[in-house]
């Protein structure tokens, strides 16, 4: 008995010790970054809060926005993405389109079952958009973040992953792909730091700078209107597509696509900002007949959220607004509910791994990989929320948040390696 009481007591003792480390890393980070920081850590196999610091505060979470995206894409969209929806009356051919991210884009998993659908059916192909109700940009973006690949505007036609290619072949001539927009090229003469391709904010001109550096690659988000989707369909089908404004019709056909694994993987490992977007569209048209972000967000926080210890302030799928505000522990019962809901197998292969994989591929590296997570980054904020396999066999899961850093987000990731290096043996 007397041995059974010193082995509990110990192990109390070490919990008590460890738990004391990471409070005293994590008030070390504070005062060294002078951000502002928040943590918990959570045993799922206990439903049990191990460490808690800052739980309840918000954070602006950047791309940890799309762990809330995809829960509920995993909640709403099935197995499969949604390419279109379609009705076939007489010789038309009615489309409305669902917004799906992998028509036509090469840096996710597709397949041509849309593709060949359009390009093959003998009628007459007319788009409609009236059901698309949202702007090209999310609330609360940085305007000036409209030129750059990594934040594409949101559509109801999805191509190309909504960006051009902008290419110098072995002649240093400027090639674009889709070759659609080769003619919006134009040649300035003003010189610049470093060599620039830009368009312009209201139109798809692209205006080349000279620049001391030189640079062979760019990509550009394309800037959408109906005419220009159905310019570019035209384009890739070589076939007619007109517009038409026709109300999305309940009896309309649904086309599905890719693999929604295959989208997913990409969203969170390579942190894909269009695809974030894109599904949240999607999750919109599955409870609504509207492509909008907000029914999407109602929906999810009303019927699938309600649990959350704290309401979040969730306004776009990929975190790229600073609008976005939510706290440490509801990430984590977010996480939770995840890992309740699907099988640890498929979800660990969904996430970015450290020392592996995506967004942490040179951070947290151990022999055996201990980080299963999402990252967030914007300007002076980073997070990281997921999962610790601990040197004692457990999975674990945490969230931590920092706000309002000055310093280099790399000497913040090496303080957070410490913290949760330190949880993966001790734990």
């Amino acid at each position: 008995m007397r041995f059974v009481f010193w082995i509990g007591f110990v192990s109390l003792m070490i919990g008590c010790s460890s738990k004391a480390y990471v409070v005293k890393q994590l008030r070390v980070t504070e005062n060294k970054f002078s951000d502002h920081t928040g943590f918990v850590l959570f045993d799922p196999s206990q439903n049990k809060t191990l460490i808690a610091y800052n739980e309840q505060k918000y954070f602006t979470p950047a791309s940890n926005t799309k762990i809330f995206t995809f829960y509920t894409s995993l909640k709403l969209l099935g197995d499969s993405a949604i390419a279109f929806k379609y009705k076939i009356v007489s010789d038309s051919l009615l489309v409305w389109g669902m917004g799906d991210p992998s028509f036509l884009n090469t840096d996710v998993f597709t397949n041509d079952r849309a593709f060949s659908f359009l390009k093959n059916n003998p009628r007459k192909l007319y788009l409609s958009q009236s059901h698309f109700q949202t702007t090209g940009l999310g609330e609360g973006w940085s305007w000036d973040d409209y030129p750059f690949g990594y934040a594409p505007e949101r559509s109801a036609v999805s191509m190309y992953g909504n960006l051009m290619a902008i290419q110098k072949n072995n002649s240093r001539k400027l090639i674009a792909t889709p070759s659609f927009f080769q003619p919006y090229i134009l040649e300035e003469t003003e010189a610049r730091t470093t060599e620039e391709v830009r368009r312009d904010i209201d139109a798809n001109t692209l205006r080349h700078y000279p620049g001391q550096k030189s640079r062979t690659r760019w990509s550009v988000p394309i800037h959408f209107s109906s005419s220009l989707i159905a310019s570019l369909l035209r384009d890739t089908l070589k076939r007619s597509v007109e517009v038409i404004e026709k109300p999305l019709l309940k009896d309309a056909q649904i086309l599905r696509s890719v693999p929604l694994d295959s989208l997913l993987k990409v969203m969170m490992v390579e942190s894909d900002n269009h695809i974030a977007e894109q599904l949240l569209l999607q999750c919109a048209a599955v409870v609504s007949d509207t492509l909008q972000p907000e029914i999407a967000i109602r929906y999810a926080t009303k019927q699938l959220l309600a649990d959350l210890p704290d309401a979040p302030q969730w306004v776009d799928g990929s975190g790229l607004s600073r609008f976005n505000l939510v706290t440490p522990r509801s990430i984590v019962h977010i996480w939770n509910k995840i890992y309740r809901t699907i099988p640890s197998d498929r979800l660990f292969k969904l996430l970015a791994v450290g020392g592996k994989s995506g967004t942490i591929k040179n951070w947290y590296k151990a022999d055996v990989p201990y980080i299963y997570a999402k990252t967030g980054t914007l300007s002076n904020n980073h997070c990281l929320s997921g999962f610790i396999k601990t040197k004692k066999g457990k999975t674990l899961i945490f969230s931590m948040m920092s706000n309002n850093y000055v310093a280099s987000t790399s000497e913040l990731r090496k303080q957070m390696e410490t913290i949760l290096k330190s949880i993966y043996e001790k734990y």
